[in-house]
């Protein structure tokens, strides 16, 4: 009988790739798991050797069926941005390359090799959201310019001409210019979002959470659900507490109003060790994510919810999710969106500055 020590002496370099590589024998059962396959399919080798490949992951049929394919006629083939589901964990984007050979027993296998592409297509996705913050930015700053200056001429001159107007009945009027222009202005302010510096202060993620929480279910309706699945493990760190809060806030409202008079909303936190925000690379993050099972953001949206004066809805601004990504840039964290129907994910991801 084969032993894992058999097997991981015979391939004891592929131990040292940092590809995902995996043997298979003639019935798909897993033969060889290298370090880096079983950080992927989050399972190691003592517990996969011997199972079939379908009871440690889920697969696509048609990739199924290549695989069958490929045992029968000796072709190699190549399976780009498929993808695959460690049972009990998320689902992964893949590079696969299958390689039919022989195993150590000397019989027809797979040889197959998994490079996930999550993290550099989340990589790409985020630093598009970034590099489209900052133009979005710079494009604002130069309307505030332009407008403001005009607005301060137009409510001066407003000003002066209630001051010269003897028709007390008249100032209605010029209020209403001032009132307007008043308006509009801190209008672009919103739309420019905090300039001052944030404060560091001690911050729990959870007490925070739990803050926004029941914020939300005084003001949700009865039948919407909102629960919580927090990791406990998530330590203290420094942030802005109330710039945090403003953020989940406009988030979960935003949830509230998907759902509508019924539904689901999940409040659920972890923490990842080396991920990478933008280009930067951070030895610890908060992933926050606000979920709900309302009918999702329209597909011809998803690109542009933090873009001003976008909304998915009739009754929302459209400057609550722009602020928000604002707000997490200068916090050093970013706020991300995945919606399909009955399913709607904003995960916000916050730099653990440990004490």
């Amino acid at each position: 009988m084969t032993t894992k020590t058999d097997i991981t002496g015979e391939f004891a370099l592929l131990d040292q790739l940092s590809t995902a590589v995996m043997l298979l024998d003639h019935n798909l059962r897993i033969v060889y798991l290298n370090a880096a396959a079983e950080q992927l399919l989050s399972a190691s080798m003592d517990i996969t050797l011997g199972k079939r490949l379908v009871q440690v992951v889920n697969l696509t049929d048609a990739l199924l069926l290549r695989l069958s394919e490929a045992l029968q006629t000796g072709q190699p083939f190549t399976e780009r941005q498929t993808v695959i589901e460690p049972h009990g964990h998320e689902s992964k984007i893949v590079n696969c390359v299958i390689t039919p050979q022989q195993t150590i027993n000397q019989q027809h296998g797979l040889l197959i090799e998994l490079e996930a592409l999550d993290r550099s297509l989340r990589i790409a996705r985020e630093e598009s959201i970034l590099a489209q913050q900052d133009h979005t930015r710079s494009l604002l700053r130069g309307l505030a310019h332009e407008v403001k200056n005009p607005l301060g001429g137009l409510r001066g001159a407003a000003q002066l001409l209630e001051r010269e107007l003897s028709n007390p009945d008249l100032h209605e009027y010029t209020s209403i210019i001032i009132q307007e222009a008043d308006r509009l202005h801190a209008l672009i302010d919103r739309m420019l979002g905090p300039v001052s510096k944030p404060k560091r202060e001690v911050v729990n993620v959870h007490e925070v959470l739990e803050h926004v929480r029941k914020i939300c279910r005084v003001g949700a309706p009865p039948n919407v659900n909102i629960s919580f699945d927090y990791d406990p493990s998530i330590p203290e760190f420094y942030s802005d507490r109330d710039r945090l809060v403003q953020v989940l806030l406009n988030i979960a409202g935003n949830a509230i109003n998907a759902v509508g008079t019924s539904g689901n909303i999940v409040f659920r936190s972890r923490v990842i060790s080396s991920f990478t925000i933008g280009s930067e690379r951070h030895p610890l993050v908060a992933s926050i994510e606000i979920r709900d099972d309302g009918p999702g953001v329209p597909t011809d949206l998803i690109d542009q919810i933090f873009f001003p004066m976008v909304s998915g809805t009739d009754i929302g601004s459209g400057l609550g999710l722009s602020i928000g990504q604002s707000i997490m840039n200068q916090l050093g964290g970013l706020i991300e969106c995945q919606s399909e129907p009955g399913n709607t994910i904003f995960t916000v991801f916050i730099p653990l500055e440990i004490l």
